[in-house]
């Protein structure tokens, strides 16, 4: 024999009407009669629950308003707990402030983001530095030898030795010029993502760009 349903206890007149109004006001949100017995697990009949909520709404304990075809029930707001109209003018001043601030705060996060995908997607500062620092080393090294091998000042050196001296002086200066251009390129782009003139010229110091 299949065991029998258990049924749920339905709550007494009193209690149902206390716990449909201590429901409300912890909701805090408009109800139907069906919403309230369902919401309570049917403790409270859908007939009992219409009952008790127009009962409630007659003695001035809930406020109830037309909804299509049903009536919805909501607890009664507390006059004390309402704002003022210029507090209310506050709020919407401080609304408005914290909507621009964050508009501008989005801005530059997506500038900086910007940045960032760029700058790790090429050479470090770091990098970029000892490259240079390399890079005009050997530029002085060979400035040297070429104006010594110039002026005869060392051993004869055949028209081929000279040629390639003289192609890795281009390829240097090439070089050393492309490394210009990309940190003149990124510099561009931190200082239009970095408003702050402060912070920019803390980060020029820091990377050595006018050492």
């Amino acid at each position: 024999m299949a065991p029998r349903k258990k049924t749920e206890e339905k709550a007494t007149a009193n209690e149902a009407a206390d716990m449909v109004l201590h429901y409300l006001h912890k909701q805090n949100r408009p109800y139907s009669a069906i919403d309230v017995s369902a919401n309570l697990h049917n403790k409270v009949t859908k007939a009992a629950a219409a009952k008790i909520l127009k009962d409630l709404h007659e003695q001035k304990l809930i406020e109830g308003r037309a909804a299509g075809k049903q009536i919805v029930y909501h607890a009664l707001q507390n006059a004390a707990e309402a704002c003022t109209t210029s507090e209310l003018a506050a709020l919407d001043a401080t609304i408005l402030d914290l909507r621009t601030r964050t508009t501008t705060l989005l801005s530059t996060a997506k500038a900086l983001r910007s940045t960032l995908a760029t700058l790790t997607s090429t050479l470090t500062t770091a990098d970029l530095v000892t490259h240079v620092h390399a890079l005009e080393t050997e530029k002085t090294q060979l400035a040297a030898r070429l104006d010594a091998l110039r002026k005869g000042k060392a051993k004869k050196i055949t028209q081929e030795e000279r040629e390639r001296v003289d192609k890795e002086w281009a390829r240097c200066g090439k070089v050393a010029r492309a490394r210009e251009r990309i940190v003149k390129d990124m510099w561009a782009m931190i200082e239009e993502g970095v408003p702050d003139q402060g912070v920019r010229e803390e980060m020029r110091d820091m990377f050595d760009l006018d050492g």
